[in-house]
């Protein structure tokens, strides 16, 4: 049974994003480990607290990320409007 293990900062994805964040890993591992674990595939979101995360000996925070994100060019920044996935259509559509 698969179990992977993501971690965010706190409040660094909505509760949809968090959502399609689950379905989408879940989709991307069925075909290594195939649709008869589909049921027993694990992914746990992880919330760490903003400056609780270290890089390069320096506390890293939320505030750190969102900074390094709006300096990345549009097709690298995180889907943060709207739909960003199959899971979250769906989801709008029940």
């Amino acid at each position: 049974m698969p179990i992977i293990t993501v971690k965010a900062f706190e409040n660094e994805l909505t509760p949809r994003q968090t959502s399609a964040l689950i379905h989408d890993i879940t989709e991307a591992t069925i075909p290594y480990v195939g649709e008869v674990v589909r049921g027993n595939t694990w992914v746990l979101v992880e919330q760490i607290k903003s400056g609780a995360w270290g890089i390069g000996g320096k506390a890293f925070n939320l505030s750190d990320l969102r900074e390094i994100q709006q300096g990345a060019p549009l097709e690298q920044r995180p889907r943060l409007m709207g739909p960003s996935s199959k899971a979250e259509k769906q989801g709008e559509r029940s």
